[in-house]
């Protein structure tokens, strides 16, 4: 029985990322898209529990990427590599909102008002 499961979660781990790719943005939930996220930082293990408790303890998405506190599953090293998402995510948005009309199109080549 636990190498049927060590399979299935195998296939898991190869399913969620091909959905991912080929549905349109949001399809997948919170907690999936943590999962993603945490195939990369936690090798061995179901991550599908550990996403859904985060979820559950910080109450939303954005709030699990901003994690500060140790959590029950979540070492270090996951710690960093979630809040390094939310910092990435936020210079997207800052350089997003820059590309379209931003301060770096306010002035000069440097992006600066020339006054």
């Amino acid at each position: 029985m636990a190498e049927n499961n060590s399979t299935d979660q195998k296939d898991h781990r190869q399913r969620l990322p091909q959905r991912f790719v080929e549905t349109r943005p949001g399809a997948l939930a919170d907690y999936e898209m943590l999962e993603l996220l945490l195939f990369h930082a936690i090798l061995r293990r179901d991550t599908k529990p550990i996403a859904k408790r985060l979820i559950n303890h910080f109450g939303y998405y954005a709030a699990v990427l901003r994690i500060n506190v140790a959590v029950k599953g979540v070492g270090e090293t996951t710690a960093i590599m979630l809040k390094s998402v939310a910092g990435a995510a936020g210079r997207l948005a800052r350089d997003g909102i820059m590309d379209r009309g931003g301060a770096r199109q306010l002035g000069g080549a440097d992006g600066l008002s020339q006054n």
